[in-house]
């Protein structure tokens, strides 16, 4: 079993902190309010002056896309694709009609629309071709607010401790509280550094896989889809299709995704 993002951010966090008792350092001596604030509001300002506030208004849904959202699951699409494809040169492609209405994935059901349509497979894979760049586009923005967080975050604790310094610096007639000040200079290095290198850049580093294995799953429904509307055998699509996914996650030969999908009809139809 996968270890999930949000798990992952916790045993990162976990692990600083049990570093941080086992040093002899409190917790509690990193929850400085005026580190936080110069960190996370001056992140926060600076990331959306830079990506817009539209895409910032986003943060919510991505970080739940990013902590809830697994893989698509490509030998099911293998399988949705090799079963058009045996229906269609079965039945003819006016009668993967009844099946558009059927299929959850929009990319899906608007592509293979287009071929019971009887649109140009050339004009087929140039609609396609867009949606996949229009995808491509909007999680690029997505991903980057995070990248550009995880920029911004450093530079912010540096401009925080820099802060604390100068107060330290005015208060050299107090030295008992040079240490405490001192202290709390470097609690805003090790909160930008901290934030940058365990949420928002894992964040911007899952989003960005996620978006890679959406436009991978894209792909090879387009070449499933251009090979139904040719009208290819289903053993020699399912090859096809088997060249994107990992071999040890491939259908065994001894049953191939024509005969998954076939009895998946049977016991549908029963």
């Amino acid at each position: 079993m996968k270890l999930s993002t949000g798990l992952s951010i916790g045993m990162a966090f976990v692990g600083i902190l049990l570093g941080a008792l086992m040093g002899g350092t409190s917790p509690a001596s990193f929850l400085d309010i005026p580190a936080v604030l110069i960190i996370f509001l001056g992140t926060a300002g600076a990331t959306g002056a830079s990506v817009g506030p539209e895409t910032m208004s986003k943060i919510i849904p991505l970080y739940k896309v990013a902590l809830k959202s697994k893989p698509p699951d490509v030998g099911e699409r293998v399988a949705l694709l090799v079963s058009l494809a045996e229906q269609a040169r079965r039945e003819g492609l006016l009668a993967l009609d009844e099946r558009v209405n059927q299929i959850d994935d929009e990319f899906t059901r608007k592509g293979l629309q287009l071929v019971v349509d009887g649109i140009d497979p050339d004009l087929v894979r140039d609609v396609l071709e867009a949606e996949i760049d229009g995808m491509i586009a909007r999680h690029h923005h997505g991903s980057a607010m995070f990248t550009k967080a995880g920029g911004f975050a450093p530079t912010m604790g540096i401009i925080g401790t820099v802060m604390g310094l100068v107060h330290v610096l005015q208060n050299l007639s107090a030295p008992s509280t040079l240490g405490p000040s001192i202290s709390s200079a470097f609690v805003a290095t090790l909160l930008g550094i901290g934030s940058a290198n365990v949420i928002y850049l894992p964040v911007a580093g899952r989003l960005e896989g996620l978006s890679k294995a959406e436009v991978e799953l894209r792909t090879l429904t387009l070449d499933g889809i251009l090979a139904v509307q040719a009208g290819d055998n289903p053993r020699v699509v399912a090859e096809k299709l088997n060249s994107y996914i990992a071999p040890i996650d491939r259908v065994s030969e001894e049953e191939p995704p024509v005969a998954q999908v076939g009895q998946r009809e049977r016991a549908e139809a029963a």
